[in-house]
C-alpha cells in the first residue's frame, strides 16, 4: 500500500513540489570534534583580535548557559525569560557555600550549587509546569523579577548592591588556578563535558522525546508519553547546566552580585541562544561568541549597546529566526540544494508487489489470538455548560470487529471519540477497556493501557521525518522510554517496530522525508501509524477516508479492513457507502444519543436511520404552502471553485448561481463540503481557485473582513457568539459599515420587527441565552448594515420543535428582503424552505434543481442523496 506518485504530488496542481529531506543524524564525535576545536582555539583567536583569555574563559562560561536554556527553548519548546535567576542562584550559591561551609574549596561550592539549583528547580518546575505558553514565559520573568529583588535587598545574605566578594580560585592538583590560562583549561574541559552531556541526551529516547513535545505536544500525550513529567526532567538539567554556569562565573569574578539574576540579563541570554540559532545544538555557542565581540567592540564607540544587540535581537526573530545557523543553511541550499519530491521517494517500494501476510506487524499476529481486548461505553455524557453534547451513550466493541460510529453533524459522534480516548472528560458514565474502567484518565495512560487513535485533522510531528514520526509511538510502550544515556537509535526493538509499521502502512522509501512534506494521503498513512506502532489493544480511527482521492480511500479501506481482522478498530467515517462496506457493525448517533447500534444490514434497512440522513417528508411544518419570491437577476454566481484544507482537497471545480430573493440549500452528506463552501464565498477559506462574482466584484481575491462589508452576512455552526458579552454588545460588534449600494440597510428597530424576543435579552450575557435565543442573537447579528446575502451553516441544529418553527417562519418572511444560501440535516426544512437545491458529493456538485420534487418524492430524494 504505497504512496502512488500521483497521490504525492500537490492536489492543487499535480506538479511535483520541493520536499526537505531531514539530514542524517550528525554522529556525535563530529559535533563534539567540532566543539573541542572550538574551544582549543577560542583564546588564541581572541588574543588575535585583541581580546584577553578572561574574555574567552566569559564566552565558554555563556556557552555553558546557553546551552542549558537551549535545551528548554530550542529542544522542548519552553520559552523562558527568566533564565538568568539560575545563573544567579548558582553564582550565589558557590559563593556562600565556598565562604562559609568550603573556604578555598573549589569542587564542594560548585557541587553544592548545582544541588541547590536542582532542588529549587524542582520546586519551581512543579509549579511553572501547571501552566503552558506564554503563561509558562511569564511565571518565569515573574520569578526572576523576584530572584532581583531578593538578591538585591538582602544584605545580609546576598550583600545586597555591594555583592559578595572574597571569593577564592584554590589549587588543584597542585596547579594554580589563578592563573587565568589554567582557569581557562577548567573552564574548558567543564564546556565540553556539558555539551558531550547535552549531545548525549539529545539523542536519548529522553531527548526525542522532548524533541517530539516541542513539536508538538498534544499528540505526544496521546502517543502515550506524560508530558509534563518530560518537561520537568528538561527543566530542570536545564537550568542545573545554567547554575553551573553561574557557579564558574562567581569563580571567575571572585565576586557575585545582584546583576545575573536580573531580567535584562536574562534577555541577554535568550538573545544568544536565538541569534546563534535555537534548535541547532552548537547554534547557541555560536551565539555567545558573538554577543561577546558584539559587546566588547561596540561597547568601545557606545555605552548604550545594549540598544543595538537589541535591535539586532529584532531583526533575527523577524528575517531570521533560525538565528546565525539558519543563515549558514540557506547559503549552504544555494550551492546544494535539497532534493525534490521525486529524490526523496525514489527508493520507494510498492507495497501492493509485495506479500501483504508477511508485511502484517508481529503484535498484529499475537493480539490475532486474543482478539484484542474489548471497548465498553456505559450512559457516557458531557456537557459543555448547559449543552448537553451528548447523553446516556452506550455500545460495545468486540473482539476483532470493524465497529462504525456514524450520524449526521452535530449527532455528538467527534464528543464520543474524545472521551473515550481522554481528550475530555466525561460529565458521567464510564469507559472500560479489557474490563478495566479508564474513565478520568489522561490521554498517555489511556494509550498506555492499550487504546490509540488517529486524528480526523492528521495530527503528526511535521517537522520529524516519517520513521521518527513512527519510532516516537513505538518507543512511548518500551522500557527505556525514559532513558538519558543509552542512544535511542541503538534499541533494536524500537528500530525493528519502525520498520515494521512503515512497510505495513506502505511508507518504504519515504523514512527520511519531513512528515508535514507528504501529501494528504500519505500524512494520513503516517498518522494511522502512529496510533498503530503504539502497539493498541483496540484502536480509534477518526475519519480516516476524508478528503483522499478515491484510489487512496479504496487502498486505506482496505488497510482498515485488515487491521480489524486482528484487533477492534472503532471507525468514526462520514463516506457511509464505505462503512457499510467494511464495517461488522455499526453505531448511528442523533442529537447527541444512541439511535441504534444493530449490523449493517440491520442498520442500512432501519426506517429511522434514513429518516436521519433524508428525512421523512412528512414534517407539518414542510407541508405547509409558501411562495416563492426569487426573481431574474443574478445576485452571485460561482465559477469552478476549489478549495483546499492543507493538502486536502475539499472543494473541487464547484460551481452555482445565486437568484434576488432566492433560498438556495446546499444539502450532502457528511463531509460532501457544503460547510467548507460557505466558507470559500466568506473567505475565511479562500478559494484556490475559480471565482465568485458578486456586486461586479471577485469574492475570491478577497478577504473576508473586506466580503463581509459588501453586504454578505455569515452564520456559522454553532453560532459563533461571543460568550460573557451581552446580547447588545454582540449585535454592536455585527455593526459593519457594509456597503451594497442596494439600500437594504438593517438597523436594530428593523430586526426587532423579526426576532422581537432579543429586544427582551439585550443586557443578558450571550452564554446564558437559550439555544434558539442564541441561534436568533447570532442571525441577527449577521444582518446588521446593509446585507444582501445571508450564509446559513446548520441554524437548525439543536433546537426545539417551537423555536425551529419559529426560525423557519423568519427565514420564510426573509426571503422578500435577502437571498439566502443554507445548509442544514434537517432535510425536510430545508427542502420545504429553498427553491433550488445543490447537491455535493466528496467536494463535486452532483445534482442541482428545484428541490419542490426532492421534498415530495421520497425515491428521487434517497437516489440523489442517500444510497
Amino acid at each position: 500500500m504505497g504512496i502512488d506518485k500521483d497521490a504525492a504530488s500537490s492536489p492543487a496542481t499535480g506538479a511535483s513540489r520541493v520536499v526537505t529531506v531531514s539530514p542524517k543524524a550528525s554522529p556525535v564525535p563530529v559535533e563534539l570534534i567540532v566543539a573541542a576545536a572550538g574551544i582549543l582555539t577560542l583564546p588564541f583567536l581572541f588574543q588575535a583580535i585583541g581580546l584577553t583569555f578572561d574574555s574567552a574563559t566569559v564566552c565558554l562560561i555563556l556557552v555553558i548557559a546557553a546551552l542549558g536554556l537551549n535545551l528548554l527553548v530550542g529542544f522542548t519548546g519552553l520559552v523562558s525569560f527568566g533564565h538568568g535567576a539560575w545563573f544567579g542562584i548558582g553564582a550565589y550559591a558557590a559563593a556562600l557555600i565556598q565562604l562559609n561551609w568550603a573556604p578555598g574549596g573549589l569542587f564542594v561550592p560548585v557541587a553544592g550549587a548545582v544541588a541547590v539549583v536542582a532542588v529549587l528547580a524542582v520546586v519551581a518546575g512543579f509549579l511553572f509546569l501547571r501552566r503552558r505558553g506564554v503563561y509558562f514565559s511569564l511565571l518565569t520573568l515573574a520569578f526572576t523579577a523576584m530572584t532581583f529583588a531578593v538578591a538585591f535587598r538582602w544584605t545580609e545574605l546576598t550583600g545586597g548592591e555591594n555583592g559578595i566578594g572574597g571569593i577564592q580560585r584554590p589549587m588543584l592538583f597542585g596547579i594554580d588556578l589563578n592563573d587565568q590560562r589554567t582557569f581557562y583549561a577548567l573552564v574548558g574541559v567543564v564546556t565540553f563535558a556539558v555539551a558531550a552531556g547535552l549531545r548525549r541526551l539529545l539523542g536519548s529516547p529522553l531527548g526525542r522525546t522532548l524533541v517530539a513535545i516541542r513539536e508538538n505536544e498534544q499528540r505526544a500525550s496521546f502517543a502515550g508519553y506524560p508530558t509534563r513529567r518530560y518537561k520537568l526532567v528538561a527543566f530542570v538539567i536545564s537550568t542545573t547546566v545554567t547554575g553551573l554556569a553561574g557557579a564558574l562565573f562567581v569563580l571567575q569574578n571572585r565576586f557575585a552580585s545582584a546583576e545575573p539574576t536580573s531580567i535584562a540579563f536574562s534577555g541577554e541570554l535568550l538573545a544568544i541562544v536565538v541569534i546563534g540559532g535555537m534548535r541547532s545544538f552548537l547554534g547557541p555557542a555560536l551565539g555567545a561568541v558573538f554577543y561577546i565581540l558584539f559587546r566588547e567592540y561596540l561597547s568601545m564607540w557606545t555605552p548604550n549597546w545594549l540598544l543595538w544587540f537589541g535591535l539586532l535581537f529584532v531583526g533575527f526573530i523577524l528575517f531570521s529566526p533560525t538565528g546565525l545557523i539558519g543563515v549558514g543553511t540557506r547559503l549552504w541550499s544555494m550551492i546544494r540544494p535539497p532534493p525534490t519530491e521525486e529524490a526523496a521517494m525514489a527508493n520507494r517500494v510498492s507495497a501492493r508487489s509485495t506479500d501483504r501476510t508477511s508485511t502484517v506487524p508481529g503484535f498484529l499476529r499475537e493480539a490475532a489470538g486474543t482478539g484484542g481486548a474489548t471497548l465498553v461505553c456505559d450512559g457516557l455524557g458531557k456537557r459543555f455548560g448547559g449543552l448537553a453534547a451528548v447523553s446516556d451513550v452506550s455500545f460495545t466493541v468486540g473482539s476483532r470487529t470493524l465497529h462504525a460510529l456514524i450520524g449526521p453533524n452535530g449527532a455528538g459522534k467527534t464528543t464520543v471519540f474524545n472521551l473515550v480516548s481522554g481528550m475530555f472528560p466525561a460529565s458521567g458514565g464510564t469507559v472500560r477497556l479489557g474490563g478495566k474502567p479508564v474513565s478520568g484518565l489522561p490521554p498517555d495512560r489511556i494509550c498506555q493501557a492499550g487504546l490509540a487513535r488517529s486524528f480526523q485533522i492528521t495530527n503528526l510531528f511535521p517537522d520529524l521525518t516519517v520513521a521518527e514520526n513512527i519510532r516516537l509511538a513505538s518507543q512511548a510502550r518500551h522500557a527505556h522510554r525514559f532513558n538519558a544515556w543509552r542512544p535511542a537509535d541503538a534499541i533494536e526493538e524500537i528500530n525493528a517496530d519502525t520498520r515494521e509499521i512503515i512497510t505495513f502502512m506502505g511508507l518504504d522509501g519515504t523514512e527520511r522525508a519531513l512528515a508535514g512534506s507528504l501529501s494528504y494521503g500519505g500524512q494520513r498513512l503516517v498518522d494511522m501509524g502512529i496510533a498503530l506502532a503504539s502497539r493498541p489493544s483496540i484502536l480509534l480511527l477518526d475519519e480516516p477516508l476524508a478528503g483522499l482521492a478515491a484510489a487512496e480511500r479504496e487502498r486505506i479501506s482496505g488497510l482498515i479492513r485488515r487491521i480489524a481482522d486482528h484487533i477492534p478498530v472503532l471507525l468514526v467515517e462520514h463516506d457511509v457507502d464505505r462503512v457499510f462496506g467494511i464495517a461488522d457493525r455499526v453505531t448511528v448517533m442523533n442529537q447527541g444519543r444512541v439511535l441504534i447500534d444493530r449490523t449493517v444490514d440491520q442498520v442500512r434497512t432501519d426506517a429511522r436511520v434514513q429518516e436521519v440522513y433524508i428525512g421523512s417528508g412528512a414534517s407539518a411544518l414542510a407541508a405547509r404552502p409558501r411562495e416563492s419570491a426569487a426573481g431574474s437577476a443574478v445576485v452571485m454566481a460561482a465559477q469552478g471553485v476549489n478549495v483546499f484544507y492543507g493538502k486536502s482537497h475539499i472543494i473541487n471545480d464547484v460551481s452555482f448561481d445565486l437568484h434576488e430573493g432566492e433560498i438556495v440549500a446546499l444539502l450532502g452528506r457528511n463531509g460532501a463540503g457544503k460547510s467548507t463552501l460557505l466558507k470559500g464565498i466568506i473567505g475565511s477559506a479562500p478559494p484556490a481557485s475559480g471565482s465568485i462574482q458578486y456586486g461586479g466584484r471577485n469574492l475570491a481575491g478577497l478577504g473576508a473582513p473586506e466580503i463581509a462589508r459588501l453586504g454578505i452576512g455569515y452564520v456559522p455552526q454553532g453560532r459563533g457568539l461571543f460568550a460573557g458579552m451581552s446580547v447588545a454588545e454582540n449585535l454592536m460588534l455585527g455593526r459593519l459599515r457594509r456597503r451594497t449600494g442596494a439600500g437594504r440597510h438593517w438597523d436594530e428597530d428593523r430586526i426587532f420587527e423579526f426576532f422581537p424576543r432579543l429586544r427582551e435579552r439585550l443586557d443578558t450575557p450571550a452564554d446564558y441565552l437559550s439555544g434558539g435565543e442564541q441561534q436568533m442573537a447570532a442571525v441577527a447579528r449577521a444582518l446588521h448594515g446593509d446585507v444582501r446575502v445571508l450564509l446559513l451553516d446548520e441554524p437548525f441544529e439543536g433546537l426545539s420543535p417551537a423555536v425551529t418553527e419559529e426560525l423557519f417562519t423568519v427565514f420564510d418572511r426573509l426571503r422578500r428582503e435577502i437571498s439566502i444560501v443554507i445548509v442544514d440535516h434537517n432535510l425536510d426544512l430545508v427542502l420545504a424552505l429553498s427553491d433550488r437545491t445543490y447537491a455535493l458529493e466528496r467536494g463535486r456538485v452532483v445534482h442541482q434543481g428545484p428541490s419542490r420534487p426532492l421534498l415530495e418524492d421520497l425515491e428521487y430524494r434517497r437516489e440523489v442523496l442517500w444510497l
